[in-house]
Parts: structure tokens; C-alpha cells; sequence
């Protein structure tokens, strides 16, 4: 192979490499995180109108099978009971109202299929930090749990989640409405 042949070759595999490099960063933990924060982002903006991550169509997409059911039990517990769920506020931006400015999307740790990952931004003046508990499911990263911070205390949004409801057709209660 002659010399520019080589340079070809050798140009050509690291495009190769410097692509799947940038796919690979691109799908990493941090990248579902920033694919929820633009759904959040698109949500504030239409003032309700389009749906927050953890309804459907996104929280299939974006979260692990049992974070994902335990929205949508909340979910149906709402539904049949006609009150307000266990998460009373957006986890994904820790409180009832707010906005995101200055979105930072960080890796704080990743060991093989678990990361930890952490948004940091301004909601109504004051900074904001949401941190995610990420697992790889089905060979993609997702969100398995989410922690806010109430008056300096961190909670999980699971914790609340799983508590127990007073009716619903999973407590084999029916809900009086």
C-alpha cells in the first residue's frame, strides 16, 4: 500500500473510532439525564400542556421497569382516588414551581452498570441540585431513582413512591370518589 493509501487507511479508522467514541459518550448515563431535562424543559415551557418525564411517553424511555411502575401506580392511585399522589412536586426540578437555567449535567461516579449523576441549574433565582441513581437496563442507561433536597433534607423519590396508599385496585381497596 503506497503512502497516501496509508494515510487514507489510517485517516478513515480514526474517523471510525473518534465516531463511536462520540456515540458512546453520547449514550452514557449523563445523556438520559439531559434527554429528561429537555422534556422538563419543553414542559414548563408549554405550561402543562405537553407531559413531564415521568408520564408517559417518556417515562418508559427514560426510566428503569420498577422507578417506571412506581410513577405509574402513583399514577393510578390519582386516577382512581381522584387525590394527589405521594410526589406533590416535579422531582426533576425539586420543587411545585420553578424553571431551569444553567443546566450542568455531571458524572459524579460510574461502576460498571450503575453511575450516579448529578443536574445542577437555577430555578427561581436559587441553585438547584438533583441527583439521579442511573442503572443500565436492556443495554441503556437509565433512571432507577432520583433524590431532591426539601429544607436541606435529601429523600428519595422511590422512598415516597412505595409508601403504601389508602385505596386503589393495587391495594385491593377500592377508592371512594
Amino acid at each position: 500500500m503506497s503512502n497516501p493509501r496509508r494515510g487514507l487507511a489510517a485517516l478513515a479508522a480514526l474517523s471510525l473510532f473518534g465516531s463511536a467514541c462520540a456515540w458512546a459518550a453520547g449514550d452514557g448515563p449523563d445523556a438520559t439525564v439531559r434527554r429528561a431535562y429537555a422534556v422538563t424543559i419543553r414542559e414548563l415551557a408549554s405550561q402543562g400542556k405537553a407531559e413531564p418525564p415521568w408520564r408517559p411517553p417518556h417515562r418508559d424511555q427514560l426510566m428503569s421497569k420498577r422507578l417506571a411502575g412506581l410513577f405509574a401506580r402513583d399514577d393510578q392511585f390519582m386516577e382512581e382516588s381522584g387525590d394527589v399522589g405521594h410526589i406533590d412536586s416535579d422531582p426533576f426540578i425539586s420543587g411545585q414551581d420553578g424553571g431551569v437555567k444553567n443546566l450542568k449535567v455531571t458524572i459524579g461516579s460510574q461502576q460498571g452498570d450503575k453511575a450516579t449523576v448529578f443536574a445542577d441549574f437555577r430555578s427561581l433565582g436559587e441553585p438547584v441540585r438533583v441527583g439521579f441513581a442511573m442503572v443500565r437496563e436492556n443495554g441503556r442507561w437509565v433512571i432507577d431513582d432520583i433524590t431532591n433536597t426539601v429544607d436541606k433534607q435529601p429523600f428519595r423519590v422511590s422512598d415516597l413512591l412505595s409508601q403504601s396508599y389508602d385505596c386503589g385496585s393495587f391495594m385491593k381497596k377500592p377508592c371512594k370518589r
